[in-house]
Formats: C-alpha cells, structure tokens, sequence
C-alpha cells in the first residue's frame, strides 16, 4: 500500500460509527465515479438505519443514479446481514447469498457467492443489484487508486466537521473520505458495460439521527482542463445540540494544495434556488473564490434519512454546469479587486449538483459573519 492510499484509509471517520447511540440512528456512504468519455456519472448510495435491529425503522438499504440519471432502488432489510470495519473504511450488506458469515471477500469469492449486495473499501468496490420495481440489474466491479482524502498531501488528513466532530454533537456528522481518486474496472448498467480506466473517483459519508432540515451540496472532480481539481461545496441549516444553525463549508485541492474557506471563520455567501441555480462566494486573508452552478433539467429524486427512515427529500443531478473562479491575494494586498486576473478558472459539465430538505418554496440567501 503506497503512502497516498495509506493516508486516504485512514481519513478520519472512515471507520463504522453504529449501531449509535439514543433512540434513532443512521449511517450513509456515497460513492461516485465519473465517466468522461461518456458524460456520464454512477453515484452509489447506502445506507443502514437503526442496526441494532429492534426498531420499525431498522434495515439498510442501496440507491444508485446512473447514466442519464436513471434510478435504482434495492432495500436489504436484514440488519444481521451487513457488516463494516470499525478502524478504516470498509463495509457490505448481503441480499441474496450462499455465504454463512457476512464480511469482506476477494473479488472472485464475491461474484461466487453473492448474488444480490455490495461490498466497498477505500481501494475497491463491487457489487450486484437488482431495482425492486422495475428488476433493472446493475453489477460492478473496480479498483481504486486515491489521490486526495480531506486536506493538504503535507498534513494528515483532516476531519470535514472539525475536532467537534468526534463527539455527538452534530446533526448528522459529515466526512469527505476521498475528495478525489482514479477508479479501474467495469459498470455493468442494464446490459450496457462502462469500462473505467483511472476515471475520477469520490468517496463521503454521513451519520446521526437524520439529514439536516435543509441543505444544498455541489462536487466535481472532472474538469478536462485541470484533471487534479476536485472542490466539494456545502451549506446547511443543521441541529446542533440543542439549538439550529446555518453552516457552510468550500474544499478545493489541486496540485497537493488545499485551500478550504468555512462560515464560522470566512466570508461566505450564496444564493441557491429552489432547483437549477448555485451561487457561491467565499473570502479570507489569502484567497477569494466564486462557484456557480446551473442545472437546466428536472432533477432526479433520491432518498434520505429522516425520523421517518428513508424519504424522497433530495433532488440530484449528475450532469451540471459548473464554474470556479479563484484569486489568490498578493502579500500586502488590501483587497482583491473585480479586474484583477484570476488563478484559477475552471468549468465542468459533470459536476453533482443537489438540494435536499424543507423550506425550498423560495430562494436560499445567506452571508456569515465569522467572529
């Protein structure tokens, strides 16, 4: 294992945090691996819901957003059948198989064994489903080599929430495992096969008692022109411990550097529509960045923990416009003015773009105001 991969392993949260604690818990993993020669993305979501098996709403479950958007839905109740490493990233949930003892296999033993489940590590993931309406099938089966965790390649990775992510305070906690690595393999998507050679490869996760009341995400790590470019983007009105607040947060690695910008510290301002329109800016001592999004499709929808288990209350696309423009201040400079030249342009037409939650009959505004 070399240092890279070692680093991203052990990114802070990879390892299972369940069965939880008080009387509702979940834990989510998404995993996305974009296609560019095709313009296509597969965003793979999973889920386990209460684990400890002894509630209405226990069971797991597995989404994926396929080309052209398409959904697949496969629920697997059985809470005894999934399984996840405590100390690295690793986990899987059986449907249908002939093995006894719910872990890990090699990729051959795997395809031989388990006819309906997952499997997924920092540095592989495979797998078979089958949509429980409509009985489309989707297998898959990939290598990943990963470049970036959260944070500078100099440092050790950090932990997305802070050092206050360690403890339940957080409504969800939040981890980006893998800004950005290279993923080689085969998709298999209702009968057509995607071969993957070194395509971009992200990896996050997410747990607590449910999603926050609303929120909006943005993440792309396929820009033609700058292939080391990955930013992910997120802002939302959560729970933290007893009280609400509005947070967000911006993370650009390119080149080994990692240049992050958050509300409570920086200047951060967006506008999001109810669908189809991002804005973003952010500014600290040393850069300014501004990130628009546009979407001019519907959305797909998707499911998301809630209270209530699992709900449509999040509209995806895979497929949206996305632009970042960066400054970076000269030592001594006052201000970074409109004409001065940018570092960094950069736009994507593969980019995840998403809102989720209550509260989008109108326009998201906001504009912190860090101490």
């Amino acid at each position: 294992m070399n240092e890279a991969m070692n680093r991203v392993f052990w990114t802070p949260h990879s390892g299972y945090h369940g069965p939880g604690w008080g009387d509702r818990f979940f834990e989510g993993w998404y995993f996305r691996v974009t296609v560019p020669d095709q313009a296509q993305s597969f965003a793979f979501m999973y889920s386990i819901d209460d684990p400890k098996g002894n509630s209405d709403l226990s069971g797991g479950a597995a989404q994926i957003l396929g080309p052209r958007e398409d959904y697949l839905y496969c629920p697997l109740p059985a809470t005894d059948r999934f399984w996840a490493w405590r100390n690295g990233l690793g986990l899987g949930h059986w449907g249908e198989a002939t093995g006894d003892r719910p872990r890990y296999l090699s990729a051959d033993a795997f395809s031989e064994q388990v006819a309906l489940g997952y499997q997924a590590t920092a540095h592989h993931h495979q797998g078979a489903l089958r949509d429980r309406e409509t009985g489309a099938i989707a297998r898959w089966n990939y290598t990943i080599e990963p470049v970036y965790g959260w944070g500078s390649v100099a440092e050790p990775p950090q932990p997305t929430g802070g050092l206050w992510s360690y403890l339940p305070v957080f409504e969800p906690g939040w981890q980006v495992l893998m800004a950005h690595g290279r993923a080689t393999g085969w998709i298999e998507w209702q009968g057509d096969r995607y071969d993957l050679q070194r395509c971009p490869a992200y990896a996050e996760k997410n747990w607590g008692g449910a999603f926050p009341q609303r929120w909006f995400w943005l993440q792309c790590n396929a820009f033609a022109a700058h292939p080391d470019l990955t930013i992910t983007v997120a802002g939302a009105y959560r729970s933290v411990l007893d009280r609400l607040e509005t947070v967000g947060l911006i993370g650009l690695h390119l080149n080994g550097q990692f240049i992050a910008f958050a509300s409570l510290r920086d200047r951060l301002t967006w506008r999001v529509e109810p669908w189809g329109q991002w804005h973003i800016t952010a500014e600290n001592h040393r850069h300014r960045i501004e990130i628009v999004g546009i979407c001019d499709r519907p959305p797909a929808q998707v499911r998301v923990p809630t209270r209530e288990g699992l709900k449509f209350a999040c509209w995806d696309t895979t497929n949206g416009q996305l632009s970042v423009t960066l400054w970076t201040r000269s030592p001594g400079q006052r201000a970074i003015a409109a004409e001065d030249a940018p570092d960094l342009q950069a736009t994507s037409t593969l980019a995840g773009l998403e809102v989720g939650g209550s509260g989008w009959d109108a326009p998201w505004s906001f504009q912190s105001s860090p101490v």
